[in-house]
Order: C-alpha cells, then structure tokens, then sequence
C-alpha cells in the first residue's frame, strides 16, 4: 500500500453469502449504497461494467462506474472507478466467519486528498451495509 491508501476492517453479523448479494444484486446494492433509485447496473463478472449515481447525505450527486477486474465470488471483487478525481481500482475482500462474515475494503489513490475522500466515502458505505444487513436479519 502507498501512503496515499487505505484499508478498512469489518465484521459484519451476516453470512458471507448474503454479504456477496449486497454487493453484487443491483436492487440490493441500490438500497443501501446511497445509489439513486434506478441507476445501478452490475455485470459482475470479469470486464463486466458497473455505474451508479450516488447521492450523499448531503445531497450531492455523484456519477460513479467502471469494470470489474476480478470476480471470486463470496470471496473477492476488484473494481475499476471511474470519479470524479480519476481512475483508481478498489478491492473488497470477504472471510466467511460462519455467521459473520470480515469485510476488509482497500484502496490506493493519487492523493491524500483522494485517499481522505474515498476513505469517508467507503466509511459511510460499510455503515450503511452494515446497517441494511442487521435489518434483514
């Protein structure tokens, strides 16, 4: 990792199976990602595209896609972004714990500024997944 990277660790009290779904199911990867209603598509498989309008919080809207550069299910995706900053690529490793399931997200940037941006971005994101699976269990 450079020193414009970061790296997040989670422990999600959901099956890896179902964690996998999330993200890899357009209508659940809408729900909790903070993706506009209707402009999610996932071709999950390698050189398959993916896009998403997301809008924050505060309501900003930002037009996010890319290409899937590996696909293992339940296990690992690596994904190309496009951003509004660049290109960079973001991997989503998964560790079925049984119940439970390790989420780690990392990813390398061009800057400290990027780096701090996509950290609080994928912060909020696993938040939120967190938040989504708790309400289905």
């Amino acid at each position: 990792m450079s020193d414009f990277s970061y790296r997040l660790t989670r422990t999600i009290a959901a099956p890896v199976d179902t964690v996998w779904q999330a993200w890899t199911i357009a209508d659940q990867y809408q729900q909790w990602s903070y993706a506009e209603a209707g402009s999610v598509h996932l071709d999950v498989r390698v050189g398959g595209e993916w896009s998403a309008a997301i809008v924050d919080p505060e309501g900003n809207r930002t037009e996010l896609g890319g290409t899937y550069l590996e696909v293992q299910p339940k296990e690992r995706l690596v994904l190309s972004m496009q951003t509004p900053m660049g290109e960079t690529a973001m991997e989503l490793d998964l560790t079925d714990k049984g119940q439970s399931t390790e989420v780690v997200l990392s990813q390398n940037c061009g800057s400290a500024e990027e780096r701090d941006m996509a950290e609080q971005g994928s912060t909020m994101l696993l938040d939120s997944l967190t938040a989504f699976l708790a309400g289905r269990a």
